[in-house]
């Protein structure tokens, strides 16, 4: 029974590291485009985004993220732009910052990361709420997993257990 219980914290322990990678590569994602939306006119950001979605709708006229951004491109301004940019660099460099130190497996980071996916959660909520984004529905049950394993790996961090070497 033991040997069953190892695999399953090995198998756990790499979808933790998995998802936690992911998460920073998304977070990454988020800084990059914070960045852009500061220094790229809206006007020009919107023609980019309408251009490739009206290209993207032409070969497949049901394409639910094309559509969905032409939306977005058509209503996109200056104070959103701002808006925009200043969320996503906060929270790409926030998590990002959180996700480095889960990956040193700094005690810490597990409940600070807990708290503030938490917080994150709660403004998709709110969105998904107002907008029925699927994108973002997506995004928050990525956030659920990600939180349960966060909360799995801390329970063993905090007892001192490696689940990297388990036998």
């Amino acid at each position: 029974m033991d040997t069953l219980r190892a695999l399953r914290e090995k198998y756990i322990y790499r979808l933790f590291r998995t998802g936690i990678i992911l998460k920073g590569a998304l977070s990454a994602t988020e800084i990059f485009i914070g960045i852009v939306a500061l220094f790229i006119a809206p006007a020009t950001i919107g023609n980019a985004i309408v251009v490739a979605s009206q290209n993207e709708l032409v070969e497949e006229p049901g394409n639910f993220i094309a559509a969905h951004a032409l939306t977005l491109a058509q209503q996109f301004s200056l104070t959103p732009q701002v808006f925009l940019a200043i969320y996503l660099l906060s929270r790409g460099l926030i998590k990002l910052a959180l996700v480095i130190a889960l990956l040193k497996n700094h005690l810490w980071a597990y409940p600070a990361s807990l708290v503030v996916l938490g917080l994150f959660m709660l403004y998709q909520i709110y969105q998904i709420v107002l907008g029925h984004s699927a994108l973002l529905i997506a995004l928050t049950l990525f956030d659920i997993i990600i939180m349960w394993l966060i909360w799995h790996e801390y329970r063993l961090a905090s007892h001192h257990i490696d689940p990297s070497v388990i036998s």
